[in-house]
C-alpha cells in the first residue's frame, strides 16, 4: 500500500486520461518551413549534434521575436510540442496551431490543463519547447520563470538550452521579422538535467530550481554570443503587453 501511495505521488500531476497531441501534420509543414527559412535568411546551425535524437527533452530557447517559434518548429532536429499564448489560437491560425500538436497557454491565471499536457509531452518522450523568459524581450534569460523548473522536476526531462541570435535586430520591433538575407545563428548547447522531485513540490525548491537553471542558460547565451560573434539585440524597440 505503502509503494503503491509513493508511485501515484510521484506521478502526480496525471496524465494518464489526455490524449496524445497530433503530429502528424507537422511533417510536411516542417519540411516546407524549413527550405523556406533556409532560403530566406543566412541560417547558421550551430552543435546541432547535442541535439537529444530520443526520449524526452525539454528545450528552453531565449525569446526575441516572433521568427523563434515558427523558426526552431521548422529546423529542430525532431518535431516540437510548443507552449503559446492562447491569445494566438484562435481562428485558422489556432486551428492550425493545435493540429499541429501545439500548446495555448493562459498567462493571466494558473492553467492546470496546459501543464499537464506539457508534462504528457514529456512523459511520451517527446520535445517540449518553452520559453523560460515567458515573454519576448531582450533574450539573455535574465529573468525566469517557474514552468520550466517545474516540468524539469516532474519529468527528470533533459534541458536542452538554446541560444536565438538575430531573429530580432537592435532597434527591431518584437512584432516584426528581421529583413531576408539577415543572419540568424541558432546555438544548441549541452543538455543537462535537475533532480526529479516527488509531489509535493514546495514554491521555494522550484524557484532555487528556476535559479540553477537560469545560471546555466545564461552561461549558454554568453558563450554562444562569444562563439558566434553575434551580440544579442538589447532592449525591444516596443513591448507587446500581451506577449
Amino acid at each position: 500500500m505503502t509503494a503503491d501511495l509513493t508511485r501515484r505521488q510521484d506521478d502526480l500531476p496525471s496524465t494518464g486520461d489526455l490524449p496524445k497531441l497530433p503530429h502528424r501534420l507537422a511533417v510536411p509543414v516542417r519540411a516546407i518551413a524549413s527550405r523556406y527559412f533556409a532560403r530566406k535568411y543566412d541560417l547558421r546551425v550551430h552543435h546541432q549534434e547535442l541535439f537529444p535524437r530520443t526520449g524526452p527533452v525539454l528545450m528552453t530557447p531565449n525569446h526575441l521575436s516572433l521568427l523563434d517559434g515558427p523558426l526552431l518548429g521548422a529546423i529542430a532536429p525532431r518535431m516540437l510540442h510548443q507552449l503559446g499564448k492562447i491569445e494566438a489560437f484562435g481562428g485558422l491560425q489556432g486551428w492550425f496551431l493545435r493540429a499541429t500538436g501545439q500548446i495555448p497557454i493562459d498567462r493571466t491565471s494558473y492553467d492546470p490543463r496546459a501543464i499537464r499536457q506539457s508534462i504528457k509531452v514529456l512523459r511520451d518522450g517527446r520535445v517540449l519547447s518553452i520559453y523560460p523568459e515567458g515573454t519576448r524581450g531582450t533574450g539573455d534569460f535574465r529573468r525566469i520563470q517557474l514552468g520550466t523548473a517545474y516540468m524539469a522536476m516532474v519529468t527528470g526531462a533533459p534541458i536542452l538550452p538554446v541560444a536565438l541570435l538575430g531573429t530580432r535586430l537592435p532597434g527591431g520591433d518584437i512584432e516584426g521579422f528581421p529583413p531576408a538575407g539577415s543572419r540568424v545563428d541558432v546555438v544548441y548547447g549541452e543538455p543537462f538535467t535537475v533532480d526529479r522531485v516527488s509531489f509535493p513540490r514546495r514554491h521555494s525548491d522550484v524557484r532555487a530550481v528556476a535559479d540553477q537553471i537560469g545560471d546555466m542558460l545564461r552561461a549558454h547565451i554568453k558563450a554562444a554570443v562569444a562563439a558566434t560573434g553575434h551580440p544579442l539585440p538589447g532592449a525591444p524597440d516596443k513591448k507587446d503587453p500581451d506577449d
